[in-house]
């Protein structure tokens, strides 16, 4: 679990002199940008977007390369392991950062030892659905009352086996006290048609994947995981108006350069996002596809992944899932 000492840890290594050093002016040539995750993800979209920001503040192309495999460790792994001369730069989700170390026997990299935080970019929250068609429920606790009586439990889908959708699920079965079963798909791409078919009960998956079901009402929207309800669906209440409390979950990502990249590159980085976010035009695109463009400072970013370590153990734990 991080402590408070590797909390300290890792501002420690964020604030070091580095062995080494960015050569001239940075950014003097084109910076990588790897994502963990295939071409045309939601990650992948987004990352795109701030790509193409940085270069206009920066002066330098940005330039994304997808690293997909074993839950996007494969991805982050090359960016903990490439040259720390700010010329390699990745994105890192709350499952990278915190997730994978309770559900993975080993991992290839150490989060607090490997990689040096630039700030936490966006907020993905989950959202609870059902199909329109072939499921009554209306509201949370009309599904909680359906789960509850259904023989055998309910089926959730998940993008994948240790995933927020896959924990949150779990987490959301045992808080309500009814028996849910966990059925892993390739991505939403996958669970949306097998809930519109009615061959799958409920998802608590990430908001962006959805959007466009809920508009069409293919898809009942029942609760928001975020801490406030969603800008552009001001009618759907959070878990907690719903009647799940202390449920506040989300898919966060933030930037991240491997350990030894030079301090003034980070804070130079930082900067330029931190007047990227104040932009509303950049809100506005973020808000439509379901996710929420957040700006913090290094120190934010790592004290975040540590306030969340309980909850996603314990989420891991009451999944029961483990990779090897």
């Amino acid at each position: 679990m991080t402590t408070r000492r590797t909390i300290l840890a890792a501002t420690a290594g964020l604030l070091a002199a580095p062995a080494v050093q960015a050569q001239g002016e940075w950014p003097n040539r084109t910076v990588r940008v790897i994502v963990p995750w295939p071409p045309g993800g939601s990650t992948d979209v987004l990352v795109r977007i701030y790509c193409e920001l940085l270069q206009g503040a920066l002066g330098q192309t940005f330039v994304v390369e997808n690293r997909a495999g074993a839950g996007g460790n494969i991805g982050i792994d090359a960016t903990a392991k490439a040259a720390p001369d700010g010329y390699t730069m990745g994105i890192a989700s709350v499952g990278h950062l915190v997730i994978n170390r309770f559900l993975y026997a080993r991992l290839p990299y150490d989060p607090t030892r490997d990689l040096m935080p630039v700030g936490v970019a966006w907020d993905l929250p989950n959202v609870a659905v059902v199909s329109s068609q072939h499921n009554p429920s209306r509201t949370l606790a009309d599904f909680v009352a359906w789960a509850k009586a259904k023989r055998g439990g309910f089926t959730y889908g998940s993008p994948g086996v240790g995933t927020t959708g896959h924990l949150s699920g779990g987490l959301f079965a045992g808080r309500i006290g009814a028996e849910g079963t966990h059925v892993p798909f390739r991505g939403a791409a996958q669970i949306i048609p097998a809930m519109l078919s009615g061959d799958l009960d409920f998802a608590l998956d990430n908001l962006a994947s959805y959007v466009p079901v809920i508009t069409e009402g293919r898809m009942r929207a029942l609760a928001v995981t975020s801490a406030e309800r969603w800008p552009t669906l001001p009618d759907l209440p959070t878990m907690a108006e719903a009647g799940v409390p202390n449920f506040v979950v989300s898919s966060w990502q933030g930037f991240v350069f491997p350990t030894g990249t030079p301090p003034a590159v980070i804070q130079r980085v930082n900067g330029a996002l931190r007047s990227i976010v104040a932009e509303q035009s950049l809100k506005d695109r973020f808000l439509r596809v379901g996710a929420l463009a957040v700006w913090s400072s290094p120190e934010e970013m790592v004290a975040r992944a540590a306030s969340e370590a309980a909850m996603w153990q314990e989420a891991v734990r009451i999944s029961g899932a483990r990779v090897e």
